[in-house]
């Protein structure tokens, strides 16, 4: 495998630092260029006066053995197991999740959950079409628990009717999981659920997410590659099949980096319009018509100790806008420098047409605090200071067309020979830290001459399910 050879990859987030590692690992010459200060993409963690708050809950689970490998080879004693605790807040109560028997009865009360029984034997005798998230849901769980239990937090988090939410995400993420599944293992008090994203236990970096990804960056560094941050790639400069460089804003002005190879994890839409000369209009206007929901990740330092026990909460209480609160102290004691206080995560999702996307930070503080108190979690005056970290494009929409969007534009991308997409953005894929991971992997194995198909990554069938 020759090692002659340059890579110029955009994006410092799981997926692109995971290609750098490889490439640097076997003497290639690679440049990663981010756009940031900071790397890690949406799985890095940021430090304010010594509390540590990640952006978004990040478990490492996986059933990659290599990926499992290399997490712990680079962290070493600094990775650690902790016991899931996440819960769902509805109608004022928390409740279990996954799915206790208990808790579930409490919050829906004896009628609700009788009522919700039949509504489910209903649905598996009255089948609904599965072309939308609403009726891939309905046929397994039954219209009265969708309508309590994934209804409201789906459209709070997609800002869309589930109707028009593709049945493709509901597929990906509860693939495995159906009503009497959840039955079953709460009455058995099974040690492992059958979806992934229900495990029970999960590792974690001793300081946050983010700490695996500077890992990373040093040993990149180290094996002579460079990580450029505040390195905005704007433009894709091709000759026919061939890219040829690429435009950057950096922090001393416009530059041209040229090199052998490309790896993008840039949205895929964002790559497409970046890309000239341009591709086929059909191609265009596919990239122009897919669309990501942006995350507004407000933390606050908490004169209190944590306030719940829970690594994050699911909020499907429509009084409020948070989606999910996370408290950071309860993935790692390490998250926080003081005793008695506490970090929490107050996630809001919304598009960056809303209001709430430009709201000034002191305002957006001070809503979440309000909500924290509304919630009944922790009082607004404990909150000593916050601030908001504003991430576009975060999650790929699965909207009604988006696969044939894709679609068409990876027909032209195949055409490209020396460009490769990877990870959640690059593929617009709902891909976890695990499949990006792989995904830059196997991309810069490629260029050292094996043959993957990085697409096929996160197809598998079975992956959400208990072997």
């Amino acid at each position: 495998m020759s090692t002659d050879i340059s890579t110029a990859i955009a994006g410092a987030g799981p997926a692109g630092l995971a290609a750098a590692r490889e490439l640097a690992l076997a003497g290639a010459d690679v440049t990663v260029l981010e756009r940031d200060n900071i790397v890690g993409g949406i799985s890095r963690t940021e430090e304010h006066n010594g509390f540590r708050f990640d952006v978004g809950p990040h478990r490492f689970f996986t059933k990659i053995a290599e990926v499992d490998r290399i997490w712990h080879e680079i962290l070493g004693e600094d990775f650690f197991t902790v016991d899931r605790l996440t819960r769902i807040r509805f109608r004022g109560q928390l409740m279990d999740y996954p799915l206790s028997i208990g808790s579930t009865l409490s919050a829906l009360g004896v009628g609700d959950s009788v009522m919700a029984m039949l509504s489910y034997a209903w649905s598996r005798v009255h089948k609904v079409p599965e072309d939308s998230f609403e009726g891939w849901v309905t046929n397994r769980f039954g219209r009265r628990l969708y309508e309590h239990f994934f209804k409201t937090y789906s459209e709070k988090v997609w800002g869309m009717p589930c109707t028009e939410l593709s049945a493709d995400w509901a597929a990906q993420r509860i693939k495995s999981l159906s009503l009497m599944k959840a039955v079953r293992d709460a009455l058995l008090q099974s040690g492992s659920s059958e979806a992934t994203s229900l495990v029970r236990q999960f590792n974690y970096p001793k300081f946050g997410a983010g700490m695996l990804y500077e890992r990373y960056q040093q040993q990149i560094e180290q094996d002579g590659g460079q990580v450029l941050l505040g390195h905005e790639v704007v433009g894709i400069n091709r000759s026919g099949n061939r890219i040829e460089s690429v435009s950057v804003h950096t922090p001393s002005g416009e530059a041209t980096i040229e090199a052998d190879h490309f790896i993008s994890t840039m949205p895929l839409d964002n790559l497409m319009l970046s890309i000239s000369p341009a591709a086929p209009a059909e191609a265009v206007e596919g990239a122009r018509n897919l669309r990501h929901r942006s995350l507004i990740a407000v933390d606050l330092i908490v004169d209190e100790p944590a306030p719940f026990p829970d690594q994050w909460i699911y909020v499907h209480d429509s009084e409020v806008q948070v989606g999910r609160i996370q408290c950071y102290v309860n993935w790692s004691p390490h998250m926080v420098p003081e005793e008695a206080t506490c970090g929490i995560g107050m996630e809001y999702f919304a598009w960056t047409s809303d209001p709430i996307w430009t709201m000034e930070d002191d305002a957006i503080v001070e809503m979440a605090a309000a909500e924290l108190e509304k919630l009944g979690l922790a009082p607004a005056e404990s909150v000593r200071e916050g601030f908001s970290i504003r991430v576009p494009d975060a999650y790929p929409v699965y909207d009604p067309g988006y696969r044939e969007r894709v679609a068409t534009i990876r027909k032209w991308l195949d055409g490209i020979e020396n460009l490769q997409t990877i990870g959640r953005g690059g593929q617009h894929r709902y891909n976890n830290m695990d499949h990006s991971v792989l995904t830059g992997m196997l991309a810069a194995r490629n260029i050292l001459g094996e043959d993957n198909d990085v697409w096929a990554v996160n197809t598998e069938e079975d992956y959400l399910e208990r072997k």
